[in-house]
């Protein structure tokens, strides 16, 4: 049976009919309960926070979001606001009056928010949709790389985000988690039931404070079965001071080799080699 995010963009793939048909499915509403509330305790959250639901559909995950704190997810209830490319499925979140606020939005292109504006965030089933490129003139990369940029800036210091997904293969996993590194986070793969049809693949990222030795990756390592993955320590094999690619110092040794060419560049300024936050 072929994979819904290899037939169509979704949201041409979730259109009024699966749309239902996937709000309905009482198989359904049992794992996306059983996966947000995993999600829930992943992000630890200890009161009423305000969550970034990526992907939110008809509100399956958002029903929970709302829902009082329990022994197995402490916390709420949580305010939330949901994103998601279906008209579809927003459209019965709203028939449901869902708790949260829903923008119809794409993920691939972004997170519309103003930076700092999350606690935290989730997301249910939705990150393998990014690793497709849905034109010519689009890549898989960019869309996961806008998406993690945007989701890294929207969050504040020390939040966190789970992402549960379904990687296709090694490769895909690898591109996910790798594209979140890059954007910034600190990250860990954790991954329930391994092995089996009923395996669970969550992405766990968290925000701290430094560049490089701060909190970004401390919360994820010490947490029982994620691996950790932090691209941005030093690559083994390289030497003391040497240039990494992008770098302030990189940059200023390409621009002194294109003045010497005789070409024109912008002077250099403290803001030069800063990795720019996406703006809206």
């Amino acid at each position: 049976m072929s994979r819904p995010e290899n037939t169509l963009p979704p949201d041409l793939f979730y259109n009024d009919t699966e749309a239902l048909k996937y709000t309905t499915s009482s198989r359904i509403q049992k794992i996306q309960s059983s996966m947000t509330h995993r999600a829930l305790q992943l992000l630890q959250l200890k009161s009423p926070s305000l969550l970034l639901d990526i992907g939110c559909g008809s509100g399956l995950s958002g029903e929970i979001l709302s829902a009082p704190s329990s022994a197995g997810t402490p916390g709420g209830p949580h305010i939330w606001i949901g994103l998601d490319i279906s008209s579809s499925m927003l459209g019965i979140a709203l028939e449901k009056e869902v708790e949260g606020d829903l923008f119809l939005a794409d993920a691939g292109q972004g997170v519309p928010f103003r930076a700092g504006t999350f606690d935290a965030a989730i997301s249910i089933s939705a990150i393998q949709w990014l690793c497709n490129a849905e034109s010519s003139s689009e890549s898989a990369s960019g869309r996961l790389s806008r998406f993690f940029n945007g989701l890294y800036a929207s969050l504040r210091r020390g939040g966190r985000a789970v992402c549960q997904f379904y990687p296709k293969n090694d490769t895909q996993k690898t591109m996910v988690s790798s594209a979140a590194v890059r954007a910034g986070f600190g990250a860990g793969l954790l991954e329930d039931d391994p092995g089996t049809k009923n395996a669970k693949t969550y992405l766990v990222l968290t925000v701290g404070g430094g560049e490089l030795d701060g909190d970004i990756t401390g919360v994820v390592r010490g947490m029982e079965g994620v691996d950790v993955m932090d691209q941005r320590r030093k690559v083994k094999g390289r030497k003391r001071g040497e240039e990494i690619q992008g770098s302030k110092k990189w940059i200023i040794r390409k621009k002194e080799q294109m003045e010497r060419k005789g070409k024109v560049v912008k002077a250099n300024s403290k803001y030069t080699g800063r990795k720019r936050r996406i703006a809206f």
